[in-house]
């Protein structure tokens, strides 16, 4: 069934990224924002910028929303329960789900409410967007990579693939999508992390020699062992292409929870190091730099 009709809840980097590049290719009106009414309410008027040009794309507060061909998840993790309070207005019986949020759990949470039939697991990596004070600017618009959960329906796939083709959307149809998603996390865990902790941007956490950079490094090992704990099979040849994907970033370009530090916004540490620290105990593993880590950035927290 060819996707007609998208739906992006999420106005934050990710989701103008993506869905700025889709109006651009799809034209007006295949592509809307939806917001809960009190956040709608909250940003009535505001009308954010991308590379310096105002966004595009229509938002809809719920209540004037119905259901789409495929809606896409691009919110924190921080705000997944309005997220699904949201989608009860968007998901039709034929509606496809993607979630681009951080973590290797919220396609779980997803599928309890929705089922796993037309949900798919995705990834969104290699962006270096920042979102600061309404102005949202990238260099690089990095791909979503997906592939089929155990449960997604034949045919699930390959329809938002040729969405995401239409769109203009880079993208990478991923046969072990498992994997990849905590290659993601690993990254996750090492550089935002390091960066809202220390204050840090690409160019200081890749920095040879330096604190952040043995932090950045650290953590990420850490993740490493526990998803092969878990019988994921991640490698050492994985973390130094994250870490080289890092390096080739701007150099003074932030991740997303280096942006909540500035925006004093709660992180998504409990997706990052609070799965590595809850999983590595389950498997006897030690897991220092994350705890160090965790401790660090819920300290900073308190002061927001």
């Amino acid at each position: 069934m060819a996707i007609e009709s998208v739906a992006i809840i999420g106005r934050g980097a990710v989701g103008m990224l993506y869905g700025s590049i889709a109006e651009k290719n799809l034209g007006p009106g295949v592509v809307e924002f939806v917001m809960d009414d009190e956040r709608f309410e909250r940003h009535a008027g505001e009308v954010p910028t991308v590379n310096g040009e105002p966004l595009r794309v229509r938002t809809l507060p719920a209540s004037e929303a119905g259901p789409v061909d495929l809606v896409i998840l691009a919110t924190k993790a921080t705000g997944l329960d309005r997220a699904l309070e949201t989608m009860e207005r968007l998901v039709g019986p034929r509606t496809a789900i993607a979630s681009l949020l951080n973590g290797v759990t919220s396609e779980e949470r997803v599928a309890e409410r929705f089922g796993w039939g037309r949900t798919v697991l995705s990834v969104a990596q290699g962006m270096d967007a920042v979102f600061i004070g309404g102005e949202m600017t990238y260099t690089h618009p990095g791909e979503i990579r997906f592939g089929a959960a155990p449960g997604t329906e034949a045919g699930v796939v390959d329809d938002v693939a040729d969405l995401y083709a239409r769109a203009g959307i880079p993208h990478v149809v991923e046969a072990d999508i498992r994997r990849r998603m905590w290659v993601k996390l690993m990254l996750n865990v090492g550089i935002n992390q390091t960066c809202m902790a220390f204050g840090g941007t690409y160019g200081t956490a890749s920095e040879p020699g330096s604190e952040q950079n043995r932090c950045f490094v650290a953590a990420m090992r850490e993740a490493l062992a526990v998803a092969r704990a878990e019988g994921v099979d991640v490698t050492e040849a994985d973390l130094a292409q994250m870490a080289e994907l890092v390096a080739g970033l701007d150099p003074d370009g932030l991740p997303s929870m280096a942006q909540d530090r500035i925006n004093r916004r709660p992180t998504e540490v409990e997706e990052f190091s609070g799965t590595v620290i809850r999983l590595a105990e389950s498997h006897g593993i030690l897991v220092p730099t994350n705890r160090w880590l965790y401790g660090r950035i819920r300290q900073i927290e308190v002061g927001f």
